[in-house]
């Protein structure tokens, strides 16, 4: 396929703002790893006006796809974790154009120790697991107990991949093949969720327990990454956070998180003066005191 796909990625690499293409083959029997196509190529560009562009083409009974995708794009991919194949193609794919060694030189980032990104996506999945557990406790309260199931499952599931984050590693799509064999007790925890003969009220009220247990030991390295970037200034607005190049990955759950880190004690509410008297803005700090003493900034 690659002779096929040929003309079509030299073409695309002539172009400046190409960073680099890779190309994927579908393995037997592993048709996930390239969405059921059997060629993939994948196309790093420095900017577009389409962020991710996609095309698929058809030879004879093979069916292939171009993804062009900005190098913003990717790297909310790689921070987020929201399409782990792509970190798949990255490893393995075949460089057939690489501009200035960008994409040798990100596989070095990505092998690197301490592990690339490793922070900010710690954060991220922690605040995801903040939001779940919040969200499902409120409708557990409500006696929504299938609801609040439903975020018990998706809970573990960022439990599971920060265990995985700790350990250095990529959450792979089998998360829960590594977790059994790293971190077993929240293995444990899942196999409960499933299989326990308790009622599901009371199966949820004692996850709940478990879960906001080992929140409060991952908060540390959990809160690591925001902290860490609101110490560049001394107070923020919310719009500030959310439109930070690192921060905005936080997306819907950032506002959740703050409040999450108030209540903890790490970041302190700042009131200021407004236009109108009877009202202030609502800014927020980091207690330089103790969090500077507690990660030894």
């Amino acid at each position: 396929m690659e002779h096929i796909l040929r003309p079509i990625y030299q073409e695309r690499a002539s172009l400046p703002e190409t960073l680099g293409v890779i190309l994927v083959k579908k393995v037997d029997d592993v048709e996930n790893n390239t969405d059921t196509f059997d060629t993939v190529l994948f196309i790093i560009v420095k900017e577009a006006e389409v962020p991710v562009f996609t095309k698929h083409y058809l030879s004879g009974e093979y069916k292939m796809v171009m993804h062009v995708v900005t190098e913003e794009i990717l790297k909310k991919w790689l921070f987020i974790g929201s399409k782990k194949q792509v970190v798949d193609w990255i490893f393995n794919g075949k460089i057939v154009f690489d501009r200035n060694e960008y994409l040798v030189k990100l596989r070095e980032k990505l092998h690197e120790e301490p592990f690339y990104g490793k922070k900010i996506k710690t954060g991220i999945q922690f605040s995801k697991l903040i939001r779940r557990v919040m969200e499902g406790k409120e409708l557990f309260n409500r006696g929504n107990y299938l609801d609040a199931y439903s975020n018990v499952t998706e809970s573990l599931h960022h439990l599971a991949r920060l265990s995985v984050l700790d350990k250095g590693l990529y959450p792979e799509v089998t998360v829960w093949s590594q977790v059994k064999k790293i971190q077993p007790e929240i293995y444990k925890l899942y196999e409960e969720l499933l299989f326990s003969k308790e009622s599901i009220e009371k199966k949820l009220e004692l996850l709940f327990l478990a879960i906001e247990f080992m929140i409060n030991t991952r908060t540390h390295a959990g809160a690591q990454h925001i902290l860490e970037t609101m110490l560049e200034k001394e107070t923020w607005s919310v719009q500030e956070l959310h439109i930070h190049k690192e921060l905005k990955y936080y997306s819907g759950d950032l506002e959740v998180f703050v409040e999450y880190l108030i209540d903890k004690g790490y970041i302190l509410v700042e009131p200021v003066v407004s236009k109108n008297e009877t009202i202030q803005h609502r800014y927020y700090k980091v207690d330089r005191v103790s969090v500077e003493s507690e990660y030894d900034l």
